[in-house]
């Protein structure tokens, strides 16, 4: 039995292109002509080795959530909860505004305009901001037994409270806000963290 002819692309590199593609033009805003063109393969070797549309952008999205979620845990691991959501929203005002990446989030960006037949996508990005929302909320439940946020204070509602800011401020990243005005949200956005 035949090996196959061997790749003729790199399949990391051809990834990474697929997820900038998605990252600066969503789910659907995206075309398999986008995403042969951007990753240097025809059609067949991009179902061949990645699937259909659906596939290819869960595996860019897989690879995209692996490094956020890194960078969330470091960043929630911070000595107070107020340090932490100041290093995440400081750290999000940077990044999605950050020229050597696309705008915004992917998580945030990859649903904003999908349509009935990517239903399952769009539920797949909920999911997954769910688990970053979780992880805020986790950290603040930590803050209100460490004693650095007040016992009355819902540490689920402050979790979806922030997650609403850092979504909003990739919202704004998109339409051109910069890094210094996404700053700006975060410090308005600190000035409502409770404190003891």
């Amino acid at each position: 039995m035949s090996a196959g002819r061997p790749r003729e692309f790199n399949f990391d590199a051809a990834l990474d292109r697929a997820l900038h593609v998605f990252w600066s033009k969503g789910y659907e805003g995206t075309s398999l002509p986008d995403l042969t063109e951007a990753m240097g393969i025809n059609r067949p070797s991009l179902y061949a080795t990645f699937g259909n549309k659906e596939e290819l952008f869960r595996k860019a999205l897989d690879r995209y959530a692996a490094e956020s979620k890194k960078r969330l845990d470091e960043t929630l691991n911070q000595p107070t909860a107020y340090a932490a959501i100041e290093k995440l929203l400081y750290g999000v005002a940077d990044g999605s505004a950050c020229p050597k990446s696309p705008k915004g989030c992917l998580l945030v960006q990859g649903a904003l305009a999908c349509g009935e037949e990517a239903q399952p996508i769009k539920e797949e990005l909920v999911r997954r901001r769910q688990t970053a929302e979780t992880a805020m909320r986790r950290r603040f439940e930590k803050g209100i037994a460490d004693g650095d946020i007040p016992p009355t204070t819902s540490a689920s509602d402050l979790a979806r409270f922030y997650a609403t800011v850092l979504h909003g401020m990739s919202i704004q990243a998109t339409g051109g806000a910069s890094a210094d005005d996404l700053r700006g949200v975060a410090q308005c956005a600190l000035m409502a963290f409770p404190r003891k």
